[in-house]
């Protein structure tokens, strides 16, 4: 569910707690969560509903000046049934907390080791992790594509990686499709291979 960055912030100072989206099929599910740049989402509800139903207060809680603004642009997002997101903001992405936490014990440092450890050996293509960490701390800020093409890497492939890095903080993405090691996994590289 994309959500505009003005309407995000919105959400995150509790002004928005709702959302009406036209879809053929729902990408949000009630009991859900969702990722955003300004943190979790817990999807409170997923309803459909009948347009007419839509009131000025709801238009209002979900960031439109009125209805007739919110019926534009569901009028204009082409096919497909409206449905009315309700939802809370949860707090900051926990991806975020841990990509900042620097000064790891060595029981810290071993469970991020026996993780990244835990990941070569489920991959069918072998040993990877410290690769693409290395790749990234030599390449900061190199688009996807690019990065993948210097480790003769499906673009793909690499993304996955990468994302699976970023689940235990280890780099993050910035703007253009490039990474970068977090401030944690320039420790965790530096301490692993001084080991």
């Amino acid at each position: 569910m994309l959500i505009k960055h003005q309407v995000l912030e919105w959400i995150a100072d509790g002004t928005v707690t709702l959302a009406f989206r036209r879809w053929k099929r729902p990408t949000v599910k009630t009991g859900g969560q969702l990722r955003t740049v300004v943190g979790i989402l817990a999807i409170d509800a997923v309803t459909v509903i009948n347009i007419n139903e839509i009131t000025q207060e709801e238009a209002q809680k979900a960031g439109y000046s009125s209805c007739s603004e919110l019926l534009h642009t569901l009028n204009k997002n082409g096919d497909g049934e409206v449905y009315r997101i309700s939802f809370h903001f949860v707090g900051q992405d926990p991806r975020e907390v841990l990509r900042e936490q620097i000064d790891l014990t060595d029981d810290e440092l071993a469970e991020v080791h026996r993780k990244l450890t835990q990941l070569d050996l489920k991959s069918q293509e072998g040993s990877w992790t410290m690769t693409v960490l290395r790749l990234i701390e030599q390449h900061p800020g190199l688009r996807a594509t690019e990065l993948a093409a210097s480790a003769h890497l499906d673009p793909q492939i690499l993304k996955v990686k990468v994302r699976k890095l970023k689940e235990i903080g280890l780099t993050e993405s910035i703007a253009r499709g490039g990474y970068r090691l977090s401030p944690r996994g320039c420790e965790i590289l530096n301490r692993l291979d001084s080991t």
